[in-house]
């Protein structure tokens, strides 16, 4: 069963961002290794693989949440990847984010829209300004 759920969740990592992936693993190797594996099975393997909702509508709502913590740059800009990855729009990106200003305050927004930009610029993006 794990190794089923291992491999669904790096079938999806190959479509949304392998190499974020990788680098999370990397980073992982010398004091958790376990966790990488529980990251491929449990989001990628178990949930993003489920019916009823595309990849491209599961990473909008996963940018959304992410914004709302906050605090979380990093796993946010490697979820606006994931986004282009699967689709959607640097527009549709913004205006998630934007519309997390009424949750969880302008300060996450900000945020956000700024870890978003960043992914734009590097990836010589078009988005509105």
């Amino acid at each position: 069963m794990s190794e089923d759920r291992y491999q669904k969740g790096m079938e999806n990592l190959k479509i949304m961002n392998p190499d974020s992936y990788k680098d999370l693993e990397k980073s992982l190797n010398d004091v958790a290794p376990d966790m990488a594996r529980y990251i491929a099975e449990f989001p990628y393997g178990d949930i993003y693989s489920r019916p009823g909702l595309d990849l491209k509508t599961r990473e909008l709502v996963t940018v959304a949440s992410i914004t709302t913590l906050g605090n979380a740059q990093p796993e946010l800009k490697s979820h606006v990847h994931g986004a282009l990855n699967v689709g959607c729009t640097p527009t549709e990106i913004i205006e998630v984010i934007i519309q997390m200003a009424v949750y969880a305050g302008f300060p996450a927004a900000i945020n956000g829209l700024n870890a978003a930009k960043e992914v734009f610029e590097e990836r010589n993006e078009k988005f509105e300004k």
